[in-house]
């Protein structure tokens, strides 16, 4: 039976422990500290919004089952959530949590400690948003003798190619944000006031399908308007749409945390001789881009393509367009690795999920329209079906 409420099989589990301890063998390390929600969920099942307060699972080499430590109050989310046995799960008292005399990793060094790992190699993720300075020093005050070492994104990279239940998850996130862009899409007009598209986008993110419900997204809806759209990331305001103005939506549905984002680009009334350019730049663009995807390319051919498209044009564009997506939690759908940018040696491989995101700003307007696709042998999977235009409602 699947763990706790996953569709994944304990075996899934302990194949991506096997090639976790792997890397950790390649780089040296007897245990690995995992304090990225997302890396803990991947290795172990564990999903619970408890990410504010310091937490971990353990690797080591030498034990069969990873190790859970985290508050309290939420241990009872480890047997609901993982396959993880009791002698494996530790929990701090509440006293730990935001306290000034006292830290969670002062009982976590402990842990390690009782478990043996105090004299070891120890890799922590040192550029997880969830690993603070203070949990760093205090690890390293507590455990003198063990060598604590940065292991890079070692799982984040494990986590690149997905396994058929995880195409199958991000699959299902896909009919989902159809729905939802395409709601989205329908209900956008003039007067409307944009909380009120956010609301019904939301609405629809959790509702799901009537066969299969949503997640939480990892980003709020990002919805920018007018000369706003300048500016990627803002989010909504409480004023309404206007007429001729531009508005992008760069959305996201997920599935047991795992995401499909898609941005698509309206405007309400006749758009601008440099808007519907800009917007023709990117549609042509993306389909380049993707034209190039296929098992066996280096990833920086993909924004070859793009570039050399844009250059026809007079366009340049400075930032990535695109990144590998898939299982996260707040504040990224990203999963850190792949860049589809200059420089980046990457060979795609099958089963690889990329966020294809063209995205095109000028200093009073921008155009997103992005497409998450599967990589295949031959080629890739498209993700999401709300064709890739802008869309004009006049």
């Amino acid at each position: 039976m699947p763990v706790g409420y996953t569709i994944f099989e304990k075996e899934e589990f302990m194949e991506r422990v096997t090639r976790c301890k792997q890397k950790m063998a390649e780089k040296g390390l007897d245990v690995l500290y995992v304090s990225d929600p997302a890396n803990m969920h991947y290795l172990t099942g564990y999903d619970a919004w408890s990410f504010y307060v310091p937490q971990c699972v353990v690797i080591a080499l030498n034990e069969d089952e990873p190790i859970w430590i985290g508050r309290g109050i939420d241990a009872p989310s480890v047997p609901m959530t993982t396959y993880l046995k009791p002698e494996n799960t530790y929990s701090y008292l509440d006293n730990y949590v935001h306290a000034d005399d006292c830290h969670p990793m002062d009982f976590i060094a402990d842990i390690l400690r009782l478990r043996g790992f105090d004299d070891k190699v120890i890799g922590v993720e040192m550029d997880s948003f969830y690993f603070t300075a203070s949990s760093y020093h205090l690890m390293c005050e507590h455990l003198p003798d063990a060598k604590i070492k940065s292991a890079g994104i070692l799982v984040n990279w494990l986590r690149s190619i997905k396994s058929d239940k995880e195409i199958q998850l991000m699959r299902e996130a896909a009919e989902i944000i159809d729905i939802v862009m395409g709601n989205a899409l329908e209900m956008i007009e003039p007067g409307l006031r944009q909380h009120d598209l956010v609301a019904k986008i939301q609405y629809d993110q959790i509702y799901g399908t009537r066969e299969i419900g949503g997640d939480y997204p990892a980003i709020i809806p990002l919805i920018p308007t007018g000369k706003n759209t300048s500016a990627p990331h803002l989010h909504w305001t409480h004023e309404p749409f206007r007429h001729n103005e531009v508005a992008v939506m760069e959305l996201a549905a997920c599935r047991h945390r795992y995401h499909c984002p898609m941005a698509r680009t309206v405007f309400l009334g006749t758009p601008t001789n440099d808007l519907s350019d800009l917007a023709r730049v990117a549609e042509e663009g993306i389909e380049a881009a993707l034209d190039v995807i296929k098992a066996g390319v280096v990833c920086e051919d993909i924004e070859t393509a793009f570039r050399e498209t844009l250059a026809r044009y007079g366009y340049v564009k400075s930032s990535r367009m695109g990144y590998s997506t898939g299982l996260n939690y707040p504040p990224d759908w990203g999963e850190h690795t792949i860049s589809i940018r200059p420089g980046d040696k990457t060979i795609l491989q099958p089963n690889m999920t990329l966020h294809v995101m063209p995205g095109l700003w000028s200093d009073s307007m921008g155009v997103e329209i992005s497409q998450t696709i599967r990589v295949t042998e031959d080629g890739y999977e498209a993700l999401g079906t709300i064709p890739r235009k802008l869309v004009v409602k006049d």
